[in-house]
């Protein structure tokens, strides 16, 4: 969890010389530090998984958390769910009189996040507790990235990388929202929208559809050369990229995410969707 205490001290470092953050970036730094706070308190137990049973999960293209082996502490889920939940009403227009208690809701809580961490609708959870949809789902997303990147921390070392050619995550199973040209070699690295696992990827194909057909594939430098938007023009996904090759100062990788928010509005102007939100079903493992 280090790369978040940095992240927390560059921006209140910009706040404090330019007196306030852009209201995205205050929104981003106040449910960090609620999450950062909560992971304190998380307990760090090292998975009980052999690096034998890792690679042969790998070797099947099996994710390697499973969500009935998730250490979740339900009690710190439920605090920072609300805590989550009054920083997202204090930020929109979400009214915090219609979020629900979470200790007398902590089982339903708990099969809406079980819902969320699979891949399946909210609906139904949504209007049990009285939250919209897609406002249950961010509570979610914050209430349980401490738990996710935190096994994260324990497992990414032990994942093969080359043996693993999935557009999703190996540790969780998530789907990438950002990416990076490593600086040796070029090779490019996904990140995790869920955990902030990083894990190689092939650059000529698509992680959300598969796709490896070159005349459906583009990628767009901005004017530094810095930045990249990959587009597949199969399933209409975008991705956002850095090159590290042209970076000198340190790059804080879940925080350009939020850097680069034009780069999502140029990309859906030009009719391409966030392919980490309902992805394309790819099945294809690439090669």
């Amino acid at each position: 969890m280090e790369v978040y205490d940095r992240i927390l001290k560059r921006l209140d470092d910009w706040q404090e010389k330019e007196g306030s953050l852009p209201e995205p970036v205050g929104f981003y730094r106040d449910l960090l530090r609620a999450q950062v706070e909560i992971a304190g308190e998380v307990p760090r137990a090292r998975p009980r998984v052999t690096q034998a049973e890792i690679a042969a999960q790998i070797r099947q293209g099996v994710p390697l958390i499973k969500w009935d082996a998730l250490p979740v502490d339900w009690s710190l889920f439920c605090d920072l769910f609300q805590r989550c939940s009054e920083v997202i009403a204090e930020h929109t227009d979400s009214n915090p009189r219609q979020l629900p208690d979470p200790s007398s809701e902590a089982p339903a809580l708990k099969e809406a996040a079980k819902a969320w961490f699979e891949g399946q609708p909210l609906e139904v959870w949504s209007s049990r507790l009285g939250i919209e949809e897609n406002v249950l789902a961010l509570n979610i997303h914050c209430a349980l990235k401490p738990f996710l990147a935190i096994q994260s921390e324990s497992l990414k070392d032990m994942v093969p990388q080359k043996q693993w050619r999935s557009g999703r995550c190996p540790i969780c199973g998530g789907t990438p929202d950002f990416a990076y040209l490593e600086k040796e070699v070029g090779a490019r690295w996904l990140l995790c929208s869920r955990c902030d696992s990083e894990w190689l990827y092939q650059r000529l194909q698509c992680p959300y559809c598969g796709v490896d057909d070159q005349e459906k594939l583009a990628y767009y430098p901005d004017e530094s050369e810095v930045y990249r938007l990959y587009v597949c023009n199969s399933c209409k996904s975008y991705l956002k990229a850095i090159d590290l090759r042209r970076t000198d100062s340190e790059v804080l990788m879940p925080l350009e995410r939020l850097l680069t928010a034009d780069m999502d509005r140029q990309a859906e102007e030009y009719g391409y969707r966030p392919g980490w939100i309902d992805p394309q079903p790819s099945g294809d493992r690439g090669s």
